[in-house]
């Protein structure tokens, strides 16, 4: 299915511990010891570790990518149907905006960012990916997503070592545009951050518990793999009503009177952040993430538009980045500056040798069930 997210929702953040229990496991009468918090770490203090950056570094990047953005929203619009694609690159300190018509290059550079010839729209790009998705249940097993690069101007297929061939011949056989897409060999093992840990969850009625990602009116919402419509949950307490998973990975808790939504981010050191708005950001830009597990982390915006084969069921739709998790992560938030971006779906790798994690967009999920993110 062909996502459409909104241009820009306003909308505040609220976090608890970030837990998940697998959907096929049964349910669990006694609970584990909760492990230690996280070591508190703020957004600086992670960017500076996960990026090597000192932290006046940190904060003239965050500067930069904020301008970034602006710019790359902008475009999205003025440039329409020759918009191809965009990608922050740190080193340049700009955004790169692919065009298809070289005529459009000057519009581009007045924006603040750098124009770059290609041959593909983002609407091919993206036509590119419903087709595969249409197609997702003939894929080979080894296959295990795909994704639109706005850097590449193209849509990449990750696929196990050794099965190039197979994947190649899935891509031909969906009918897409073969030509626009780059089949990548990968380990990536996707998988949902599913663990139950202990911290601050939500507890669901089979016994399992997640995580809140974000404080919406009413309720909040989280990933979709956390419960299904109808379950109830306590600490706080309420109510699914509506999960989306597979598919998607999202869904929204309406919470009793007495429990209080709070427009916040919690930082795990006794102290919150709050969230100026929603708005989407850029490819390449850094990005990062909060959970039990393993705390603050940073990364990248890697993709959009991610199609991830989980064992219980394609989702698509997703936004890939370079941030490590691990299970028990699942469903918290990513952020990029201060404006929040999704709710942790899963991932590859963990936070000692670095992995590959996706994000279901907070946008979405908002436009998804008519729901307003709370603020400040």
């Amino acid at each position: 299915m062909k996502r459409r997210l909104a241009a820009r929702i306003a909308g505040t953040v609220a976090l608890a511990t970030v837990t998940v229990a697998a959907l096929t496991m049964p349910a669990i009468a006694t609970e584990p010891t909760p492990p230690p918090a996280p070591a508190a770490v703020t957004l600086l203090d992670a960017m500076q570790r996960d990026f090597g950056l000192t932290r006046d570094q940190a904060r003239q990047r965050l500067d930069r990518e904020s301008d970034a953005i602006r710019a790359d929203h902008a475009l999205r619009g003025s440039l329409a149907g020759t918009y191809g694609g965009s990608r922050y690159y740190p080193a340049l300190g700009k955004l790169v905006v692919g065009v298809t018509d070289q005529a459009r290059f000057d519009e581009v550079r007045v924006a603040g960012a750098e124009p770059k010839l290609v041959t593909y729209t983002m609407e091919q790009l993206n036509g590119v990916v419903d087709s595969l998705n249409e197609h997702s249940p003939t894929a080979p097993g080894e296959v295990s997503g795909w994704y639109v690069s706005g850097g590449e101007n193209a849509v990449v297929v990750t696929t196990e070592p050794g099965t190039r061939d197979r994947a190649a011949q899935f891509v031909r056989t969906s009918g897409a545009l073969t030509e626009a897409v780059r089949v990548v060999e990968s380990a990536e093992n996707p998988r949902t951050y599913a663990d139950v840990i202990g911290g601050n969850a939500v507890h669901m009625s089979s016994g399992s518990r997640c995580s809140i990602g974000f404080s919406v009116e009413g309720g909040f919402v989280t990933a979709g793999h956390c419960g299904s419509t109808g379950d109830s949950t306590s600490r706080p307490a309420g109510r699914y009503a509506g999960s989306s998973f597979p598919g998607n990975d999202y869904s929204w808790v309406r919470v009793d009177s007495g429990e209080t939504p709070r427009p916040l981010v919690n930082r795990y050191n006794g102290s919150t952040v709050g969230v100026a708005g929603s708005t989407e950001s850029a490819e390449g830009v850094s990005i990062c993430r909060s959970g039990s597990t393993t705390g603050w982390h940073c990364g990248s915006v890697e993709a959009k538009n991610q199609t991830v084969r989980y064992s219980q069921g394609t989702v698509s739709g997703l936004t890939r980045t370079s941030v490590c998790a691990e299970p028990g992560d699942s469903g918290g938030p990513y952020l990029s500056g201060d404006q929040a971006q999704g709710v942790t779906s899963g991932g590859s790798g963990d936070c000692t040798s670095g992995g590959t994690t996706y994000f279901q967009p907070v946008n979405e999920i908002l436009q998804a069930y008519s729901l307003t993110l709370l603020t400040q």
